[in-house]
């Protein structure tokens, strides 16, 4: 259902089918933003005026962004998006193939390859689909026509303006989501510029075109968000009492503990070994035949700093979950047989 703000917005014809060039040069913010930019010396005077004479709104990031799928469909229905025989098939294939570079990401920052893998399977299958609409019209249409959140898309837009001119990229050029991420992982341009690496050692961060810079851009954008080594991520929760409600939350942060979860009756199936005080959320997530109750760690949270969604971050999980073993079982069957009798002690 279209919200206040976009009914509002069609009825001043923002949602016209059809742009025109120059369609924000009258807009006070980007007067002020425009300013900003040559007071920092950072665009010389007039540069941005003739520069946003090429941009056009965009009324179909307007639509997009009111039905984004983390809000409008059940765990049943989002999961099979990116559950998918091609998203692993294809993610063994990126694994095998960079190998030695998320070993070395995992080794560097104690975010588990599989994860990694997982993250540029959902945003973007593994870079074979890194978005299509203009970047700077989507952050521009977002950051003066979208109300309930301009103030982010403004920043960003002026994070993706310095971005693209201290790195000599043209922001005409470059694709990307309908909310302005780009490249193999969907960085955002403020995440680009604060979290994004040269991890191939070539002296420039290319997102858009090196896998290997945004292997280790992911994993340094987890450890910067706080995942911490070795922890769990979340685990399959049983219930011991119908008190469910009281346990579960739709909170992204851990906001109760395992023993506060217990005692409402919201127990980990597994992972009996951890501490009662372990930070947790309980989570309830409608599936395929019926609730699914999850606890969820810290390092699940830091996933919802990726995207912030339980429905993402658990799609995040379970793939990478499903990488691990399919690449186990495949390499196990793929090890010669030990002739009966040999013993591989030393």
């Amino acid at each position: 259902m279209a919200t206040w703000w976009h009914g509002a917005l069609a009825a001043f014809g923002f949602l016209t089918s059809t742009s025109q060039a120059g369609d924000f040069s009258q807009y006070e913010e980007l007067s002020a933003l425009i300013e900003q930019l040559e007071a920092d010396k950072i665009y010389a005077p007039g540069e941005l005026s003739k520069l946003f004479e090429h941009v056009n709104r965009q009324p179909k990031v307007l639509e997009s962004i009111a039905r984004p799928a983390e809000k409008s469909k059940e765990w049943r229905d989002y999961r099979p998006i990116f559950m998918t025989e091609s998203r692993l098939s294809d993610g063994l294939v990126f694994w095998d193939t960079y190998q030695k570079e998320l070993a070395r990401a995992e080794s560097a920052t104690g975010v588990p390859a599989s994860m990694i893998v997982s993250i540029l399977g959902i945003e973007t299958k593994y870079g074979y689909n890194k978005g299509s609409y203009p970047v700077i019209e989507s952050l521009a249409t977002l950051g003066f026509d979208y109300p309930p959140r301009a103030p982010f898309f403004r920043k960003e837009l002026k994070e993706f303006l310095i971005l693209t001119k201290q790195n000599g990229m043209d922001p005409l050029s470059i694709k990307g989501s309908y909310a302005g991420a780009m490249g193999f992982p969907q960085f955002m341009p403020s995440s680009w510029r604060n979290l994004a690496v040269d991890f191939d050692g070539d002296s420039r961060i290319d997102l858009i075109n090196n896998p290997v810079d945004a292997i280790g851009s992911i994993a340094n954008y987890f450890k910067g968000n706080g995942w911490r080594p070795g922890e769990p991520v979340a685990a399959r929760a049983r219930l011991t009492s119908q008190n469910y409600d009281t346990a579960t939350s739709t909170e992204l942060k851990a906001v109760s503990t395992l023993a506060q979860l217990a005692n409402q009756g919201l127990l980990p199936r597994d992972l009996a070994n951890l501490p009662g005080n372990t930070p947790a959320s309980g989570i309830r997530l409608q599936g395929t035949n019926g609730g699914e109750f999850w606890i969820g760690f810290n390092n699940f949270y830091v996933i919802t700093r990726y995207n912030r969604s339980i429905l993402y971050a658990m799609a995040a999980v379970q793939l990478s979950q499903a990488l691990e073993a399919a690449k186990q079982e495949r390499d196990q069957a793929a090890a010669p047989a030990v002739p009966t009798g040999v013993s591989l002690l030393p």
